[in-house]
């Protein structure tokens, strides 16, 4: 099954695969699908602040984390990433009170998919984000770093 990404998407995800392609850093490459409204501004104030965390990680952001489809985590996956990230919004969600037992679903779906696959689903995290979580951001991409770095492929 191919992944749908929109084209301002795919563009993007490409060009992180390429950029890091060239790149000796041998940190685990990590996708974070954030959301524009509460955890993106959070990630970008771990920016702002100089919060250090691994130039390996790349962020993609959407309006809703229930809007990221299984389908699109396996083909990161599959394109090279090592891990796959959810800052999730939680019950803080605009879009749809049931936002954080939708994420929990595809969460679920996704590992499923993994393990078919034979994708360890230990690749795949999620954690609710806040606008203004730059250190447990820059925690949750520690931590997670290190267990990418430690599964066998």
């Amino acid at each position: 099954m191919t992944a749908k990404f929109s084209d301002a998407m795919k563009r993007q995800l490409y060009s992180y695969h390429y950029l890091s392609m060239s790149n000796d850093n041998k940190s685990p490459k990590i996708l974070v699908f954030s959301t524009d409204k509460i955890s993106d501004p959070g990630i970008d104030q771990a920016g702002l602040r100089k919060i250090h965390y691994s130039p390996s990680v790349y962020v993609i952001n959407m309006p809703c984390s229930s809007g990221v489809k299984p389908r699109w985590i396996l083909h990161a996956l599959e394109e090279g990433f090592d891990g796959v990230f959810i800052a999730a919004d939680g019950h803080e969600c605009s879009y749809s009170a049931s936002c954080p037992e939708r994420t929990n679903d595809i969460i679920l779906e996704s590992q499923k998919l993994m393990t078919e696959k034979n994708i360890n689903p230990k690749r795949i995290r999620m954690a609710a984000l806040c606008s203004v979580c730059a250190e447990p951001f820059a925690n949750h991409m520690e931590n997670f770093s290190k267990i990418l770095s430690g599964l066998e492929d």
